[in-house]
């Protein structure tokens, strides 16, 4: 129907066809995307009752603001932005705020200087602050001078280096919403690392619900409160980590360990089940040596730094104890390294040592805030502590960071099933089993508890037929 005019369109499906000034603003909306005013309220409520506040106290002797809003489109993020600064700031008069709005479309920077909206652009507006900030304007609404001036447009493609746009320590605040999620990796990379250069000390950065610093940047913080994510930068003076190297574990062992269900019905939790596991693995490995116990301790004791691939090999073979020896006897140095530390935390909880394992996942995040891993090993411990709501927070962030990660989302549908909310058990469920057949082999070996793929995915058709889902 690409021939017709919308008017035409519409009144072959009975609608009342709008004026042509109002196709032409919902065209303009659509063209834009999905841009309205308070997107994602939490992350706006973030932003006015704790960024702001912590920025406003940083700055209380300069009293000095500056905010960015890259990727600013047709305006309602900066407006918005600018809105919330005057909701929350009684004494603007006296502070200079700087709310500065990027976008490469001449077209949208012009539309944003008018500051007149369609009522599209108010679906998640609280009406209170559309009464206050606007007033009709035939089909559309304009935004009130006092707060359109808080804002200044600029035209700027965000890939390109600028050094006068991203000089050191320029803002308080980024906002960069729902666009770096299109750029290649390289480019991403690059526009957050001139992010990171621009934020003063103890900056945020707001990104979209779909986008994460995972394997961009190793400059941040997460954040978590108001039921949203965002991000600070981390003290100069502080501990960086390195960016993720590719993974150089082992590929997943044949075999399952049996039918998983009914130990993990009769453990009680997921992380209790994987003890039981380990345990019984470890003590048949001691038996049965295939490799003996004295060559590692002594290869760990005779002065040489100790591989991670040689741990690695001993947890392949299922060999935790062992393992646990040689990693407990690196290097001090070694032993801040963040692929060492999550092994650590991972076979401290296969041990049952769920007090040193929430510390050693503890010390990975202050090397490593935007680890999954470290965060779905720490749910574990809590989970193990009796604290189901705290197992679920850290399984959440996990998938907050990494998406694709199935064990997180297995264990919260465990954890689910357990309280007794069955439809969110099938709903994580069902997600986990898509997950887990396409998982890497190396992240089932170390995360699935030492069982493999098909005894992974077995617990879950059952653990659904349980729920009354489809197995």
């Amino acid at each position: 129907d690409g021939a017709q005019s919308p008017e035409s369109y519409l009144n072959r499906l009975g609608a009342s066809a709008p004026s042509g000034e109002e196709l032409r603003a919902l065209a303009q909306e659509l063209t834009v995307g999905e841009t309205y005013f308070f997107r994602n309220a939490d992350q706006f409520r973030a932003f006015g009752e704790l960024v702001l506040r912590n920025r406003l106290d940083a700055w209380r002797a300069e009293r000095s603001l500056r905010i960015l809003s890259a990727g600013c489109a047709s305006g309602e993020e900066p407006y918005s932005i600018a809105i919330a600064v005057r909701e929350h700031l009684s004494d603007l008069s006296s502070w200079n705020i700087e709310i500065l709005a990027l976008d490469m479309n001449p077209s949208f920077l012009e539309r944003a200087r008018r500051g007149r909206y369609a009522p599209w652009s108010f679906r998640e507006t609280p009406p209170e602050l559309k009464e206050r900030w606007f007033r009709p304007a035939r089909a559309e609404f304009l935004l009130a001078d006092e707060i359109r001036s808080m804002v200044t447009f600029q035209a700027a493609n965000l890939i390109e280096e600028d050094l006068s746009l991203w000089r050191p320590g320029r803002f308080d605040v980024v906002f960069c919403r729902n666009v770096i999620m299109y750029f290649t990796p390289h480019h991403a990379q690059s526009v957050v690392a001139r992010i990171a250069r621009s934020l003063a000390p103890g900056g945020y950065l707001f990104l979209g619900h779909a986008e994460t610093l995972r394997g961009l940047s190793h400059d941040f913080h997460l954040c978590n409160t108001h039921e949203t994510f965002y991000y600070q930068l981390k003290d100069p003076a502080g501990v960086a980590g390195r960016p993720d190297r590719a993974s150089e574990l082992p590929l997943d062992q044949a075999g399952a360990p049996g039918a998983l269900a009914p130990i993990v019905d009769a453990a009680g939790s997921w992380v209790e089940a994987i003890q039981r596991a380990s345990g019984r693995i470890d003590a048949l490995a001691q038996r049965s040596p295939m490799v003996p116990v004295a060559d590692a301790r002594a290869s760990a004791g005779a002065g040489r730094a100790p591989d991670l691939g040689r741990a690695l090999e001993l947890f392949k073979r299922e060999r935790f104890g062992e393992a646990l020896t040689l990693v407990d006897r690196m290097s001090s140095e070694a032993a801040r390294d963040p692929e060492v530390l999550l092994l650590r935390a991972v076979l401290l909880a296969h041990g049952g040592n769920l007090v040193d394992a929430e510390a050693a996942c503890e010390a990975l995040l202050r090397v490593d805030g935007l680890s999954a891993g470290a965060h779905y090993v720490a749910g574990l411990c809590r989970e193990g502590m009796g604290d189901p709501d705290g197992a679920a927070e850290h399984d959440r962030v996990a998938l907050y960071l990494d998406p694709g990660f199935a064990m997180p989302r297995l264990h919260l549908g465990l954890l689910s099933r357990r309280s007794g909310d069955r439809d969110a058990a099938r709903r994580e469920l069902e997600q986990a089993l898509d997950l887990l057949q396409r998982e890497d082999p190396s992240r089932l070996l170390l995360f699935g508890g030492g069982f493999g793929r098909g005894a992974l995915v077995a617990l879950c058709r059952a653990e659904l037929a349980a729920c009354g889902g489809a197995p």
